[in-house]
């Protein structure tokens, strides 16, 4: 495959990362999801275009500037309410289409689009400026979303490159995709972390938005056909949705078998994404939540110890 012209649908590239595998990591958020997590961290990662957000609160008003109220602005897509606060609101449904006509004309940043297209040596130009930092902690180049083998050409060009290069590869999974998509990319990873939510099929379906059935197909077929690759599993630990034993143990007698499945991870609920929800006019449905106790997640913990014979977590 011509891999020169190649381009994919990237959110944001972060460098510095320390909890997207083994080292220091520059991790590349790829835009499309095929869940529907009602926890997601990362809400601005779902879909697969490009799409506009607004933080308010960056707005300095109709009367200091109203240049998004004005063509070539869609008519009616922004809008002021009566009243002494004259910032814009947005209209999302005559805002889905609005593009970089639209956030070119806000002066302040108020209005920014999450998702740009990039090619391959793009993005590996810039992972590669890590690169003194990968051969002293011994990291490399994650792909995140989003779900990043929704974009299997791009995303196996990016890792294939990242080796030519002599850098480590890992991918961040939740696994709801056709096993073609995960059987093309996973040539090209060392490292895969990929994500078991639920045990129960409707709960999955429930919390998630898909039932579980063909994740766990293909993490068994990973496991077995790529009997080389390091793999580690996780979960988000979410406090009335998956925080018991029960869920645990469950991962922990899927993977049991797999030696190259070295560790699961356990990882807390947080909120940190809730404030995004609202710059893409959405409302956030766990804002009842609470991060799941120290004393539970460390109990938790304490079960894979000693199922894979350790004295104390690593995490």
């Amino acid at each position: 495959m011509d891999t020169e012209h190649l381009t994919g649908l990237v959110l944001n590239i972060q460098h510095f990362c320390t909890d997207d595998g083994p080292g220091i990591r520059t991790t590349v958020f790829l835009k499309g999801c095929s869940l529907r997590c009602k926890w997601c961290c990362n809400p601005e990662s779902i879909g697969r275009k490009p799409e506009l957000a607004y933080n308010i609160d960056k707005c300095i008003g109709q009367k200091a500037c109203g240049r998004c109220l004005q063509p070539p602005v869609p008519e009616g897509a922004m809008y002021v309410l009566d009243g002494p606060d004259d910032r814009v609101h947005v209209n999302w449904d005559l805002a889905s289409e609005c593009g970089e006509e639209t956030t070119s004309v806000c002066p302040t940043g108020a209005l920014y689009i999450f998702g740009q297209e990039m090619t391959v040596e793009e993005v590996l130009k810039e992972v590669e400026q890590d690169s003194p930092f990968y051969d002293e902690s011994g990291g490399g180049i994650t792909l995140s979303g989003g779900e990043c083998l929704l974009q299997p050409d791009f995303s196996a060009a990016l890792l294939a490159g990242a080796h030519e290069r002599g850098i480590n590869t890992a991918i961040e999974t939740a696994g709801n995709v056709p096993w073609a998509f995960m059987d093309k990319v996973l040539p090209h990873v060392d490292v895969m972390l990929h994500d078991h939510k639920l045990i129960d099929p409707q709960r999955h379906r429930q919390w998630v938005g898909a039932p579980n059935s063909r994740i766990r197909d293909n993490y068994k077929k990973a496991y077995e056909t790529y009997p080389d690759k390091t793999f580690i599993a996780r979960t988000p630990m979410v406090p009335g949705v998956n925080l018991t034993e029960e869920h645990v143990r469950g991962i922990l007698e899927f993977i049991r078998p797999y030696k190259n499945v070295v560790d699961y991870q356990l990882l807390p609920y947080h909120r940190y994404g809730e404030a995004k929800y609202g710059f893409l006019g959405r409302v956030y449905e766990l804002a009842d939540f609470k991060p799941p106790p120290p004393e539970t997640m460390q109990r938790l913990r304490s079960i894979i110890d000693e199922a894979f014979g350790r004295t104390a977590s690593p995490r």
